[in-house]
C-alpha cells in the first residue's frame, strides 16, 4: 500500500471545474481510503466512483467517504471510462483505480504540468517503492513492455508505461476520444488517441504501491495478455493500414511464387501444365495478394479521413488555460 508521498507546491486552481473519476469492481477494501486520499490531496475536486457491477461493498463505502456514487451494469473498465467521459461535465479529469495503488498526493504536481504547459493527458508512469517491489507482476510489466515497442514503431514515441491506470486530461481531450474499447485496453487506447492527433502530453513519475491483504486484482495475466496481443494487431491495422496490408501481400505473393514457378518451368519445358491444381492455387493466391494490397491502398485513405475529422473535432474546444500560481511569481512554475 502507498502511505504518503511527496508534498508539492500547489498552484491555484480558481474557477477550474475538476472531477476524479474512479472506475471500481469489488473494491470495497480501500476505495474509503482512495477516497479520502484525493480529498485532502484536492479538496476543489468533485469525486466520481462508478461500480462497476460489484457484489461487495463499493458503492456503501464511496458514499459513506464523500464520494458521488454512479452506476455501470456493461462489465469492463472500457464500458466504464466510455460512461464516465460522456456523462461528466469538468475542465480537467484525473482519473485512476480505487485499489489505493497509485499516488494521490501527486495529482496537483500532475495537474500543474497539464496547465503550465497547456497540456493534454499527463500519465502518472509507474515507479514501485522499495517495499512494493512486487506490486508490478511481471506478466503486466511484459505487456507493457511489448506494447511500448508496437507503439514506438508505429509512432516513434518513446514511452514509460503505456497501461498506467493514472491520468490527467484536459476537457478536449475527454470530449475527443471515442472510447471504443471495452476492457483494459482502455489505456492503450487512452495513448494512441494522443499520438494519432498529435496531442501534447507528458509521463510524469509517481508511486506505485501493492494491494492490500484481501484485495484482487480484477487484470487476469492470460485472458488479458491474449487482449493486449489482440490490441496491438488492431493497433497496427488501423494505424499504419497500407503496412499492414502490404506485409499481407508480401507474403501471399512469396507464397504464389513458391508455388507457381515450378509450374511455370514445366510448362515452358514440355508446353504442359501437368500440375494444374497447383497452378489454379498459385493464381489465386496472387489474386488474393494484389487484393490485399488494394485493401490497404484504400483503406489508408480512409485512414487518413478519420484522423482529419477527429482532429477538427479535438480543435472545436479549447486548449486548457495556464492556472496562476498561489505565490503570484514564477517560483512555483513547474518547468523552473
Amino acid at each position: 500500500m502507498l502511505d504518503n508521498l511527496t508534498a508539492i507546491k500547489t498552484p491555484s486552481l480558481k474557477n477550474q471545474r475538476i472531477a476524479v473519476l474512479l472506475p471500481c469492481r469489488n473494491e470495497g477494501l480501500t476505495i474509503a481510503q482512495v477516497v479520502g486520499g484525493f480529498q485532502a490531496a484536492l479538496p476543489e475536486a468533485k469525486i466520481y466512483v462508478y461500480d462497476n457491477r460489484s457484489t461487495d461493498n463499493t458503492a456503501e463505502q464511496a458514499a459513506a467517504a464523500g464520494a458521488i456514487v454512479r452506476y455501470e451494469r456493461i462489465p469492463g473498465k472500457g464500458n466504464v471510462v466510455r460512461r464516465m467521459f460522456a456523462d461528466i461535465e469538468a475542465d480537467i479529469y484525473v482519473m485512476a483505480d480505487g485499489d489505493n495503488t497509485y499516488e494521490a498526493p501527486a495529482v496537483r504536481r500532475l495537474i500543474q504540468f497539464l496547465l503550465a504547459q497547456q497540456l493534454d493527458m499527463v500519465v502518472g508512469a509507474r515507479r514501485e517503492t522499495a517495499k512494493d517491489s512486487e506490486a508490478y507482476r511481471p506478466g503486466h510489466r511484459f505487456g507493457n513492455i511489448f506494447l511500448k515497442t508496437c507503439v514506438q514503431w508505429l509512432f516513434g514515441a518513446r514511452l514509460v508505461d503505456m497501461l498506467s491506470g493514472y491520468r490527467v486530461f484536459s476537457r478536449r481531450y475527454v470530449k475527443s476520444f471515442p472510447a471504443l474499447s471495452n476492457g483494459f485496453e482502455i489505456e492503450t487506447e487512452f495513448t494512441v488517441h494522443a499520438l494519432e492527433l498529435k496531442m501534447p502530453f507528458i509521463e510524469e513519475p509517481t508511486l506505485y504501491g501493492s494491494r492490500p491483504p484481501g484485495s484482487t486484482s480484477k487484470l487476469r495475466t492470460f485472458q488479458d495478455g491474449w487482449r493486449v496481443l489482440g490490441t496491438a494487431i488492431l493497433l497496427f491495422k488501423e494505424a499504419r493500414p497500407f503496412l499492414f496490408f502490404g506485409i499481407i501481400f508480401l507474403l501471399l505473393a512469396a507464397l504464389a511464387l513458391v508455388l507457381g514457378i515450378p509450374v511455370v518451368e514445366d510448362f515452358l519445358k514440355t508446353g504442359l501444365v501437368p500440375r494444374f491444381p497447383t497452378a489454379i492455387l498459385a493464381a489465386s493466391t496472387m489474386l488474393l495478394a494484389f487484393l490485399s494490397l488494394t485493401c490497404g491502398m484504400i483503406l489508408d485513405s480512409v485512414a487518413r479521413g478519420r484522423r482529419e475529422a477527429k482532429r477538427m473535432v479535438y480543435l472545436s474546444y479549447p486548449a486548457p488555460e495556464a492556472g496562476i500560481y498561489e505565490s503570484g511569481t514564477d517560483e512555483n512554475h513547474p518547468l523552473n
